[in-house]
């Protein structure tokens, strides 16, 4: 029986859990105080005892409960609870609400970059009568 279709095998989880957080052996293995091949063995382990895991579950950031009751099928009823409120499938579940006004910031956006064009023309205007000074000096 591989360790994909037995539930409890509780190296399969942490391997999981560590996989989702996008953590590699050699990171978890630092947070535990350990190696790499530590972890691996450990994750290929059925049965881990509980002094083990709660290590384990310190360096992932989650509780023991967490790893014992982790599954595949619940992750994905996890997300699967996520709405798409995407304007092809209408407003289901919460809705993003913004909150500020787009015509204010667009009205913020212009007034400083009207000030950056101004600034730039008086420079450039500052420029012109510095080079007229030069021409006429000589």
């Amino acid at each position: 029986m591989s360790t994909l279709t037995k539930p409890n095998h509780m190296g399969r989880k942490i391997s999981r859990i560590r996989e989702l957080k996008d953590m590699k052996q050699e990171a978890l293995a630092q947070a535990m105080g350990t190696n790499q091949q530590t972890v691996s063995i450990l994750e290929n382990s059925e049965e881990i005892d509980d002094e083990k895991l709660a290590e384990v579950a310190k360096a992932l950031g989650v509780t023991v409960e967490a790893i014992k009751n982790f599954s595949d099928e619940g992750v994905i009823n996890y997300f699967n609870t996520f709405s798409d409120n995407s304007i092809n499938q209408g407003p289901i579940g919460n809705q993003n609400i913004c909150h500020f006004n787009p015509l204010d910031k667009l009205v913020e956006v212009y007034e400083e970059n009207k000030k950056l064009y101004e600034r730039l023309l008086k420079s450039e205007q500052d420029k012109i009568e510095y080079l007229e000074k030069l021409l006429k000096a000589k």
